[in-house]
């Protein structure tokens, strides 16, 4: 909770997407979530990082120069966030990046994932959880600089389909960018939220319905339904897939059109890293306009090798090439349907959620599978999110609101342990209520006299347990010596609010008892990994400071150096010529100076030659302006003008 006294806005909601991010804080004054434009004034804020020679850029400025830096500008860190180097969705994403993905030098099964791009001329790693760290700093910055002061705490949202290790790296990410998480919140939640404020205000209440929550964005897809009451939002079910958005629909374009490139030129850009960034951002653009018109132009000058790319894409093509991920969509929504218990006609509104619903392909199969149901664009489909999250974060700060609300979420996927045999145990069938508690009793030993038992968890809906994720296991020692199958041993789930999981086995009737908060194995960083990385964004943050003060510093330098031109020029005609001389080798020097140490220069240096070039200009303009001062026109300064006598 938020310490007593602090302003009520300094708890915030972030929707940390795949594409783009987002940032709202609660306005008690005018009663509503306020979305915080950026330093360029925009609303949402492109979840891009980026390095170079002389610095790190994040979201606008890393965008704009990927073109030109390809292999050290990073995004889609959502899509590594909290998974193993070997899985399979890393592996067939890592042929699409121009940037590089290593693993750490763990035990195979263990590997992590890591970024390495080059800055400051040296070969950094970056785990995905530092990534998102900055993209999150980032989002801070951006909501003290509205507020004023500075912000601790936070909301922030997840996928509802990502699993523990994904929902505990997100954790520890805002962790690193010097912010405590008051929850984490599934996305689908927080569109509900937003859409439950939404219909209040319009109607001044909002009686119970169910709402299909649609999210469809930029990495992530996830489908949830809600019960919406007076102040409750029960989730009833979620289905979805993390690897699923409208970067997948990117990859298909740009597929297809480096596929056309090679077969008009003969050339295979594929492994062109700048000319396959030029390559995705025509491409993203093209998604976008054809949801507005019928065809478009892909145009590119010099794509690769000095050739010029032009091509047209329809949407009935761009539909077409994309139509298993859309059927994958309507899917999930017969699946959450079904998990739910529920009809079709039992579902009062579709509510859309996410960038890519505005794809009219999406948004057509969506009301023919409803039986010609109007969908609810009511909301704003990329502020949503973010929405419903900060006044989530504005309530569990414990601030007095006119509104309230209580937040029932549910298990994404089935939880449960791996047997001897190989099968998998379910615990926690998934769409349970959280929190949640379960204790399972009846697990024994496998042989006489076993002196300990290997719990192995797992999330997923095979019966198989190896093929489910692993989450993580641990040992249950010191077991009496006894026949096999005589201990009884309990197993207990506890999941919290945020979807957090503790694992503990007990020796039935003793206190013999071991438990593990799912961590090493689920992906998660350590402690130390943690300081170390919260110790590197303050360095980060400095350096960044540091290159503000610099670059203001050089900026009043070059002001100075051009009002001195200009002051030189307007009264040209009352300085002597040679403080006009001095003067002009004085502008001359110092733009020199500027030219060939701005690489090397720092805030004091330039302040330090400012005073300097300010010491030798300053006594000249003064002393022109004294009265006995010699003055061109008086015709007393016959050294530095000719006198043209008249008879």
């Amino acid at each position: 909770m938020a310490e007593k006294g602090e302003k009520h806005w300094s708890a915030i909601g972030i929707d940390l997407g795949t594409t783009y991010s987002c940032v709202g804080v609660w306005q008690p004054e005018q009663n509503r979530v306020e979305i915080i434009i950026n330093d360029l004034g925009n609303r949402t804020t492109p979840s891009w990082v980026a390095f170079n020679q002389h610095e790190r850029l994040i979201g606008e400025a890393a965008k704009n120069q990927a073109s030109a830096n390809a292999s050290n500008t990073i995004f889609d860190a959502k899509r590594l966030i909290g998974k193993k180097f070997n899985d399979t969705t890393v592996q067939n994403d890592m042929k699409l990046w121009p940037f590089k993905v290593i693993a750490t030098p763990d035990s195979y099964d263990d590997k992590k994932p890591l970024i390495e791009v080059s800055y400051k001329g040296e070969e950094k790693q970056f785990s995905p959880e530092e990534i998102s760290s900055m993209i999150l700093f980032k989002m801070k910055e951006i909501a003290e600089a509205y507020i004023g002061s500075a912000v601790k705490h936070a909301v922030v949202t997840v996928p509802a389909y990502f699993n523990n290790a994904q929902r505990q790296a997100t954790k520890d990410a805002a962790t690193i960018a010097g912010l405590d998480v008051l929850r984490i919140i599934n996305e689908p939640t927080a569109a509900a939220i937003a859409y439950g404020l939404d219909k209040k205000v319009q109607s001044g209440d909002c009686l119970s319905k169910i709402v299909l929550v649609f999210d469809l964005g930029g990495g992530t897809f996830d489908v949830s339904l809600v019960s919406i009451g007076k102040d409750a939002f029960e989730v009833k079910a979620v289905s979805g897939d993390t690897h699923l958005g409208g970067r997948d629909f990117d990859n298909r374009l740009v597929d297809h059109f480096a596929a056309e490139f090679q077969r008009k030129h003969n050339k295979d850009v594929t492994g062109n890293p700048k000319a396959m960034s030029r390559l995705r951002v025509a491409c993203e653009k093209a998604k976008k306009l054809l949801s507005s018109t019928v065809e478009t132009v892909v145009d590119i000058d010099c794509l690769c090798d000095g050739i010029d790319f032009c091509s047209t894409i329809s949407r009935a093509r761009f539909e077409k090439m994309n139509k298993d991920l859309f059927s994958d969509c309507i899917l999930a929504v017969q699946k959450c349907l079904s998990d739910a218990k529920m009809e079709i006609s039992d579902v009062h509104d579709v509510v859309l959620v996410g960038g890519s619903t505005r794809i009219p392909k999406v948004q057509k199969l969506l009301q023919v599978f409803f039986q010609g149901k109007e969908l609810c664009k009511s909301i704003n489909p990329d502020e949503a999110i973010a929405y419903g999250a900060a006044f989530h974060a504005a309530i569990l700060a414990g601030k007095s609101l006119s509104l309230s609300s209580v937040i029932v979420d549910v298990t994404p996927l089935s939880l449960g342990v791996g047997l001897h045999c190989g099968d998998f145990r379910i615990i926690v069938p998934r769409n349970t209520t959280l929190p949640t508690k379960n204790v399972v009793g009846g697990f024994t030993t496998t042989y006489d006299n076993q002196p300990s038992v290997d719990i192995t968890i797992y999330e997923g809906e095979e019966t198989i347990a190896k093929k489910n994720n692993l989450l993580g296991r641990f040992r249950l020692y010191s077991l009496p010596r006894a026949p096999k199958r005589v201990p009884k041993i309990d197993v207990c789930f506890d999941i919290d609010d945020d979807g957090i999981l503790t694992v503990s086995a007990q020796l039935h009737g003793s206190r013999n008892k071991e438990q593990i908060t799912i961590t090493d194995h689920s992906g998660r960083l350590s402690r130390n990994e943690i300081d170390k990385m919260m110790s590197d964004a303050k360095k980060y943050k400095d350096e960044e400071q540091e290159r503000k003060k610099t670059a203001k510093a050089k900026n009043r330098l070059e002001d100075y150096v051009l009002e001195t031109k200009e002051r030189l020029r307007r009264y040209e005609m009352k300085i002597g010529r040679k403080e006009k001389r001095k003067l002009g080798d004085v502008i001359e020097q110092t733009i020199q100076w500027l030219d060939w140490n701005h690489l090397f220069l720092d805030a004091t240096k330039i302040v330090d030659k400012l005073k300097e070039v300010e010491s030798i200009c300053e006594p000249i303009f003064e002393n022109m302006h004294q009265p006995n001062a010699a003055d061109p026109e008086d015709g007393n300064n016959s050294s530095d003008i000719e006198i043209l006598v008249l008879d």
